[in-house]
């Protein structure tokens, strides 16, 4: 009888260590699925969702001079998203000159407030190929005011709207004439030297030409 006591309490003992070890086993399973199940890979979703727009958003620009803008900081492509298109283009290497003539002609707040707006920008190196008659007319600044506005036009112009040649009429009231000719996108015979970059209220085309009102 003793020895038969012993044996039953052995074997009970042996059980309940088994459902105890069965119950962890459990635990540490539904922990684990808990940790690294939905909510991880909803963070992991997130995060890669995040990096595909920031990508997409770079590879939206296009153009040979995009080579020249930085690749991070205020007047990268990211810096540029971020800021209203004034300060956006004060940031960038390329379009210094632009943003110096927007705020000499007071239009700097008024460019920053306003909502989808597409602007063909002049580089540098385009007020370097001004003439001098066209030079004195920018050192008035009724006439700058209005060279600039004929550079932006309403709404964001994709570059699919662009290679189709529609007609753009710009703030200053004259028009524009886009076109792709092979894979060179102009507006007015100015090239594209880098487009279809994105600020936060703003898309931005940089330009190797000044433009200037027909009338």
């Amino acid at each position: 009888m003793r020895s038969n006591g012993t044996s039953g309490a052995k074997g009970t003992g042996v059980l309940a260590v088994g459902v105890i070890a069965g119950t962890l086993v459990l635990g540490v399973a539904a922990c684990g699925s808990s940790s690294s199940g939905q909510p991880a890979a909803s963070g992991a979703s997130a995060s890669s969702t995040h990096a595909m727009h920031h990508g997409e958003t770079m590879s939206h620009a296009f153009g040979s001079d995009c080579g020249m803008i930085p690749a991070s900081g205020m007047g990268s492509l990211h810096g540029m998203s971020m800021d209203p298109v004034v300060t956006a283009a004060s940031h960038n290497p390329l379009l210094s000159m632009f943003a110096a003539d927007i705020k000499t002609a007071g239009l700097g707040a008024e460019l920053n407030s306003m909502h989808a707006v597409t602007i063909f920008a002049p580089a540098n190196t385009a007020f370097h190929k001004l003439s001098g008659h066209q030079m004195s007319m920018m050192h008035s600044n009724t006439e700058l005011a209005k060279i600039l506005k004929y550079h932006v036009v309403d709404g964001r112009i994709t570059p699919s709207k662009l290679a189709s040649g529609m007609t753009l009429t710009t703030l200053e009231g004259g028009t524009l004439k886009p076109a792709k000719m092979g894979a060179v996108y102009e507006v007015n015979k100015a090239q594209v030297i880098c487009g279809n970059i994105q600020t936060s209220n703003a898309t931005v085309y940089i330009i190797n030409s000044v433009l200037t009102p027909m009338h």
